[in-house]
């Protein structure tokens, strides 16, 4: 279990838990997700919105997952993508003393197509905030994971966020799920001070390109909790900053509300920042 002195959750020892966490999505990885990439069967995809789709690797990756969480923090709520699809309510408890959060592929859209990236996202939620996060490329294999207080990680060594070094800097931005009108003031207002760069489709790989010196700075507009959770931590934990256009910390108890930046250091935060409000 975790190691509690109070309440204060600087004073949870999450990176203790790592070990078995990883043990768990390794698992859900081997038995899962591998064995199907590339070998999906029409029947095995299925659509859940217009641009989303869900695949049986999904679903039973979740199971997995859920299960063996279950196991290391007994108490703990768990809230996971595809769960929350079949039920909305559970998304009300995403603010529970303890919530284990799943994402059990990120970048489906990408699995699905056979391509890559996609990912395996985990994290720990103490009343709606995040206390750790694990992202998991399961191809590479690499584990970037972060813990509140702690720092973050990739693999067992410390990491630090670093900037590409690129003038201008440069920026991952999704216009997908813009309003036009919103999409066409980024364009003409946001994007000359940068250079664009394609979004991955896939935040297992988007947020640890802002830490890894790939990206400078990424703003994302829907901010569905296993989506960010992970990623907002591990960039704010290895000193960049990630956080709402306001500068609002990311909470999983808000994840309904839209806007989100991320970057590799907080002045490249703070000028992405200033643009934005000015539209």
């Amino acid at each position: 279990g975790l190691c509690r002195n109070g309440d204060d959750p600087a004073d949870m020892s999450t990176l203790s838990l790592t070990p078995a966490v990883l043990t768990v999505i390794e698992d859900a990885a081997l038995r899962a997700v591998l064995p199907r990439y590339q070998s999906l069967a029409a029947h095995q995809i299925d659509a859940k919105a217009a641009d989303d789709v869900v695949t049986i690797a999904d679903k039973e990756a979740e199971l997995i997952l859920a299960e063996g969480l279950a196991r290391i923090l007994p108490e703990a709520t768990i809230v996971g993508e595809e769960a929350a699809h079949a039920d909305p309510a559970l998304l009300d408890r995403l603010g529970d003393a303890l919530c284990w959060i799943i994402d059990p592929i990120d970048g489906t859209n990408n699995y699905a197509a056979g391509k890559m990236p996609f990912g395996i996202m985990v994290s720990l939620s103490q009343s709606g905030e995040t206390i750790a996060g694990w992202i998991y490329d399961p191809m590479s294999p690499r584990l970037c994971h972060a813990h509140l207080g702690q720092g973050a990680f990739v693999g067992d060594y410390r990491t630090t966020a670093r900037t590409t070094g690129q003038v201008p800097p440069i920026a991952a931005i999704s216009l997908v799920f813009m309003d036009p009108s919103r999409r066409e003031a980024m364009k003409a207002h946001i994007a000359p001070h940068y250079s664009l760069v394609d979004i991955p489709r896939c935040a297992a790989e988007q947020y640890p390109r802002l830490v890894l010196g790939t990206n400078d700075v990424s703003i994302f507009e829907r901010t569905l909790a296993w989506d960010h959770a992970a990623g907002v931590l591990f960039v704010n934990e290895a000193g960049g900053k990630a956080a709402r256009p306001d500068g609002r910390p990311y909470r999983v108890d808000e994840a309904h509300l839209p806007g989100l930046i991320g970057a590799a250091s907080e002045a490249l935060w703070d000028d992405l920042a200033g643009r934005l409000a000015q539209l």
